[in-house]
């Protein structure tokens, strides 16, 4: 029974990054179930096993891009010291853009989608991530923390904008 449970938790994995993946290179909206599928080498039907809906899909794989980001940079945030911790925090985010590029070529996507629970999903997870960074900015005593978050947040989707469009100049700094 055991084995099931893991075999199925797997299967639910392999679709979910399926998604991810098909959902970043050719849009939510083009995007079919099938396609998915055929990503995860599974049958389209067994997708609806774990996911009432496609839109569900899409929100179970914003949750995991978000909480990548998340635990990303609550393990910065355990680890640095208050003068490396805003660097700290953008190689974290640097890294997450190299290893799981198409979770943020998602969420990127996710912005422009009006269907309201798409919207309240990217609403929360951009909220999570600028009360995570503001807590940490104010506890290690950096200056205008509420302005350093602000700007922070902006090098993020500067830093998103250039992975999209292959622009790395956009990231010097």
């Amino acid at each position: 029974m055991a084995k099931d449970t893991a075999a199925s938790a797997n299967r639910r994995n392999d679709i979910i990054s399926a998604a991810i993946e098909v959902f970043a290179e050719i849009g939510y909206y083009r995007a079919t179930t099938a396609q998915v599928a055929e990503k995860a080498q599974i049958s389209q039907p067994y997708i609806f096993r774990f996911f009432k809906t496609k839109e569900a899909l899409l929100l179970t794989a914003l949750e995991v891009s978000w909480t990548r980001v998340i635990e990303s940079f609550r393990s910065v945030v355990e680890k640095a010291t208050p003068d490396q911790l805003e660097n700290d925090l953008i190689e974290a985010y640097d890294k997450i853009l190299e290893s799981h590029k198409n979770e943020l070529l998602l969420q990127m996507q996710a912005q422009t989608i009006r269907e309201e629970v798409i919207r309240q999903a990217m609403q929360k997870g951009i909220s999570d991530v600028r009360t995570m960074v503001l807590e940490a900015f104010t506890a290690a005593g950096i200056a205008n923390p509420t302005q350093r978050t602000m700007i922070f947040l902006a090098i993020g989707m500067l830093c998103n904008v250039s992975t999209a469009l292959d622009m790395p100049e956009l990231k010097d700094r």
